[in-house]
């Protein structure tokens, strides 16, 4: 059982940068960490994942080179740093936590997921 709440969101102006934060309370050992993002042309997408070790770590294509994801285990945090924003990386983005050691890019593979935060990106 984990809770999590993300932070950092807010309004950008293309070509800028934000910083995400996952913060995990409760039971926290050997969870993967994982970022989607949900538009409302787009639907829910996967955005990145990191393992428990920071062994296993996924980007979907269209942010790899821009996005960086990075956890403190001490303090039961996962950093997403988003640079060279553009107007379509506008959504809202979730984190979501699952217990073992492997990412998975499925939706329905988490079970713990944070409320959301707003990101905007204007053109």
């Amino acid at each position: 059982q984990v809770q999590l709440v993300e932070s950092g969101g807010g309004l950008v102006q293309a070509g800028g940068s934000l910083r995400l934060a996952c913060t995990a309370s409760g039971h926290t050992f050997h969870y993967t960490i994982a970022w989607f993002r949900q538009s409302p042309g787009k639907g829910r997408e996967f955005v990145s994942g990191i393992s428990e070790r920071s062994t296993n770590i996924l980007y979907t294509d269209s942010v790899k080179g821009r996005f960086t994801i990075s956890r403190d285990n001490v303090k039961d945090t996962v950093f997403l740093q988003m640079n060279s924003l553009k107007a379509d990386d506008t959504a809202v983005y979730y984190c979501a936590a699952r217990a073992g050691t492997a990412v998975s890019t499925t939706a329905v593979m988490y079970g713990y997921w944070g409320p959301g935060t707003q990101v905007t990106v204007s053109s």
